[in-house]
């Protein structure tokens, strides 16, 4: 029987923490980046990058963070994220070019990447003894990530408005340096023998960001060009050698066999195209509401502030009860659509519009259709998985959600630039770009409640397909 550790709640607190401040480091950028591209000098295609460098790192290098987790020790390699968090922090506040803005958001993806699989990780030890206990852990440790990505839309207008957008990365130095004091609080976990898929690291995370570099390049060079062929022919190359690399070593970063969990593959790909059609409309809007309708970092956050607390509320008290009474199939479905719904609402906006008529509704819209369907596409994917594989199955689950967040914003900035965005000052030209972005975005959404329609088994049937506990992939 495990030892139930006195310090569990304080820890979670810690956790919790954690969470937050990984969520908050995607939210906080959208509202500092019009302030960014002032100072650095990025062209209005080039400053989704701020973003992706975050995203594409984060989402290539979960998996490894996992596997180091497992082979290091959780509370280890948790702080290592941390202090590799500060490091990033500390160059994208010093940033005055471009490039080594990228690079210092890069750098705190692949802190957030190390953290985020170690704190599941230690939350499970903490808690696994008694299931009451971990199903409030969860909820409290699953609560602080909407709450995250509420503060950050809030504080980065704050700091952004009255200090300066170098704050939206200044504040995770202390709040870093805290946690990593913090983690004598977390229970210890002693390292074990094993190989670590390096390789594999490498193929993923460069193929994912060779696809996106060469769609953010495709509308200057020309999608049939030389250049952007080659790219995409080497971003598949790659890919396809990190597949080949886990059917062929003994320690996989992602044994293949994990694919036959019923509903696996079927809530990946849309958690893929969740995050594809969601953060380019958190991206654009925020352009929107900045450089068409003219409003300051904090007016800009603040208006994005309605569409969080609703996300928050709904996540963390409603979604889990629709779940229990219409399972995750319906919800997923509903959510997309529901998203789509809101993105064409929202692709009606003028260079005269109104907060109150052209975002406010269709963003509320959407973010209730983000609410239903993300809680429950997450415990689709996971839900099937034996208990030797329930780590690996969130580990994929978050990292598609990522890959398609990257691919989905890189596609629809090309989109976007081709119908006007890229001429800034230009208001119609401007809000020509984005409303094409968000009708792009629609129809990514829309797809998804059809693919989930038509793939996904509901409920029932996947318990009937689920493997037994004892399965081959114990031995993986």
């Amino acid at each position: 029987m495990s030892t139930v550790n006195p310090r569990r709640w304080w820890a979670l607190a810690v956790l919790a923490a954690a969470q937050f401040m990984v969520i908050m480091d995607t939210s906080i950028i959208g509202v500092a980046l019009p302030e960014m591209q002032k100072d650095l000098g990025f062209s209005q295609g080039e400053l989704q990058w701020v973003f992706n460098a975050y995203v594409i790192v984060f989402g290539g290098l979960l998996l490894l963070g996992g596997r180091l987790s497992d082979l290091v020790g959780a509370r280890k390699i948790f702080a290592a994220g941390w202090a590799t968090m500060i490091v990033g922090s500390i160059v994208a506040a010093a940033a005055q070019t471009a490039a080594v803005e990228i690079v210092g958001r890069a750098v705190q993806g692949i802190g957030g990447a190390l953290i985020a699989p170690a704190a599941m990780t230690l939350l499970m030890m903490l808690f696994m003894h008694d299931p009451k206990e971990l199903g409030k852990a969860m909820a409290l440790y699953g609560a602080a990530a909407p709450a995250g990505g509420t503060a950050g839309v809030f504080l980065g207008g704050v700091f952004t408005e009255w200090m300066s957008w170098q704050w939206v990365f200044i504040i995770y130095i202390p709040i870093g340096l805290a946690t990593l004091a913090a983690t004598k609080l977390l229970p210890a976990v002693a390292s074990r023998r094993g190989s670590v898929d390096v390789l594999g690291a490498v193929a993923v995370t460069a193929g994912l960001a060779l696809a996106v570099f060469a769609v953010v390049r495709a509308p200057e060079v020309g999608w049939g060009s030389t250049a952007t062929v080659l790219e995409l022919i080497g971003a598949a190359v790659l890919l396809i050698i990190f597949f080949v690399i886990q059917k062929s070593i003994r320690e996989p970063l992602m044994p293949l066999s994990v694919w036959r969990v019923p509903r696996l593959g079927s809530a990946n790909l849309a958690m893929t195209l969740l995050g594809a059609a969601w953060i380019p409309m958190w991206y654009f809007l925020n352009l929107y509401l900045q450089q068409v309708l003219n409003y300051g970092a904090f007016a800009s956050g603040a208006a994005l502030l309605p569409m969080t607390i609703l996300l928050m509320i709904f996540m963390t008290a409603i979604t889990a009860r629709l779940m229990g009474k219409f399972g995750a199939k319906p919800l997923i479905v509903a959510g997309l659509l529901a998203l789509a719904a809101g993105l064409v609402w929202l692709s009606a906006v003028e260079p005269t519009g109104t907060f109150l008529v052209d975002v406010l509704p269709a963003s509320l819209v959407a973010a209730l259709g983000m609410a239903l369907a993300y809680i429950p596409a997450m415990i689709a994917a996971m839900s099937g998985a034996p208990q030797e594989q329930a780590g690996l199955a969130s580990g994929i689950v978050n990292t598609t959600y990522n890959v398609g967040s990257a691919l989905g914003l890189a596609a629809l900035t090309a989109l976007a630039t081709t119908q006007g965005a890229g001429e800034l000052g230009n208001l119609p030209a401007l809000t020509d770009g984005f409303s094409a972005a968000f009708l792009g975005a629609a129809a990514i959404a829309a797809a998804g409640a059809v693919i989930t329609l038509l793939l996904m088994k509901g409920d029932k049937e996947a318990a009937v397909a689920a493997p037994a506990p004892q399965s081959e992939t114990a031995g993986v």
